[in-house]
């Protein structure tokens, strides 16, 4: 039987990782198409790295001819003078049709809970498109909605803990009671897989098996990294303003509008089953004296194309 090739874009970053390990156990043949290809390689010979090319669609088709099935983590959080989300969704789309044109069996995608092409959000917008764009393709393909992926080299919980130890109190936007279902990334790397072995298409919401209000999120993480602390509620405008204070002291972009816009607009919730077993509350436990010990830097990791993603 012959060996299938598989293609994970951003292998040395997050849940594109994750998806390669569990790949090379299973004895696929594995490349990575990335921005980072002088990235720490945690795979050594067993994976090659080759940039995207989106200016060169020929080469980029090349790299993905004989492959059999294309994971899509590729995404930009927010705007930035370095990097767009329009320019994310175009790159995305010549992503796309390149597969297509190589001839590439399926197409997994992560994409986000809730898309909406009609979004005032762009984020959500973008996601929408690009769902569209993949489902009108003719390519087989699975579509996975994640809210927020949690693990050691997550942002959003391990930024949340930062902030639960290094200040006395914690501010919320509004009333806190807009929820959120983290997924475990090793779940969504599994869920991935499994989703490359079918010709199906299908459309998945990709979340854990706890809900959390943000509220709540809050103080769990503080009960089970000991340290207690006092919650309180800022107006929008008011947590904006402290998360751009706290931004400029890290360097980074701690919070956005239109993320506070997203999660307290409910966004990050579904009424769907869980796809994912592994418990946010457990993982936390196991990893209390680690986590939110050291800010996790996103402009840094976009900057630096060479550093290892675990180190914060």
């Amino acid at each position: 039987m012959k060996t299938q090739t598989h293609v994970v874009t951003g292998a040395f970053g997050y849940s594109g990782k994750y998806i390669t390990f569990k790949l090379l156990e299973k004895g696929v043949k594995v490349k990575t198409i990335t921005n980072s290809v002088k990235r720490f390689n945690p795979f050594g010979e067993e994976v090659k790295a080759f940039p995207f090319n989106f200016d060169n669609k020929e080469k980029l088709v090349e790299t993905l001819k004989g492959v059999d099935v294309l994971y899509n983590t590729y995404w930009v959080r927010f705007n930035h003078k370095l990097f767009k989300h329009a320019d994310a969704v175009a790159n995305t789309i010549i992503l796309f049709e390149a597969a297509k044109e190589a001839g590439v069996k399926k197409i997994v995608h992560v994409s986000i809970t809730n898309p909406d092409k009609n979004s005032h959000l762009e984020y959500f917008s973008g996601k929408g498109v690009l769902e569209e764009t993949l489902i009108n393709l003719g390519v087989p393909y699975s579509i996975l909605r994640p809210t927020v992926i949690f693990g050691k080299e997550d942002i959003l919980i391990n930024n949340i803990a930062w902030m639960i130890r290094k200040f006395p109190f914690f501010g919320v936007f509004g009333d806190g009671e807009y929820r959120l279902q983290p997924i475990y990334v090793d779940d969504l790397a599994e869920l991935a897989i499994n989703e490359g072995q079918s010709m199906d298409n299908k459309i998945i919401d990709a979340i854990g098996p706890e809900t959390f209000t943000y509220r709540g999120l809050v103080a769990k993480i503080a009960e089970l990294i000991g340290k207690k602390r006092k919650i309180i509620s800022l107006s929008h405008g008011m947590g904006y303003f402290l998360g751009w204070i706290v931004s400029k002291i890290v360097g980074d972009v701690l919070i956005t509008k239109e993320e506070i816009d997203g999660l307290t607009a409910d966004l990050l919730y579904t009424e769907s089953k869980p796809a994912g077993k592994t418990k946010l509350t457990d993982w936390i436990k196991e990893n209390a004296q680690t986590l939110g010990k050291v800010y996790a830097n996103e402009l840094k990791r976009r900057k630096d194309r060479e550093r290892d993603y675990v180190k914060k």
